[in-house]
């Protein structure tokens, strides 16, 4: 049987609002992954803990704060100085001008709000899969 994905949905920063983080995770769920979702009010280091913990393929990010760059990069240099190599996604309110620099930074894909649900699925499952190859 092969292994299930392994996805932590992660909601850093001061937003409360995880509707959105708690339907993607559930959506990941019900495709047959496995979803830690950490809650709301995570630190960087807490998700990047977390995630290490977990040993997770995938991390998804919540944001709508508008703190996207900061926490961002944050978590992206947290990962690299723990030598971990796990691919960060993105969704939230994110304005198309910093979907560059955010995927300059590191983050793989970037989810505006609209996105299909089951486009998220497949670019979860490519991107597990290409790193697996």
């Amino acid at each position: 049987m092969p292994k299930k994905i392994r996805v932590l949905i992660g909601k850093p920063g001061l937003d409360g609002h995880d509707r959105g983080a708690k339907v993607i995770a559930r959506a990941l769920r019900d495709a047959g992954m496995e979803v830690i979702y950490t809650g709301i009010r995570r630190t960087p280091q807490e998700i990047v803990e977390s995630a290490i913990q977990e040993d997770v393929d995938v991390i998804g990010l919540s944001i709508l704060s508008g703190a996207h760059k900061n926490l961002c990069k944050k978590i992206i240099e947290l990962l690299q100085e723990k030598n971990a190599d796990i691919p960060v996604m993105l969704g939230g309110i994110i304005p198309e001008e910093d979907i560059k620099e955010l995927k300059e930074m590191g983050i793989v894909e970037i989810f505006i709000p609209g996105t299909p649900l089951s486009e998220i699925i497949e670019k979860v499952k490519n991107v597990v899969l290409e790193r697996k190859v």
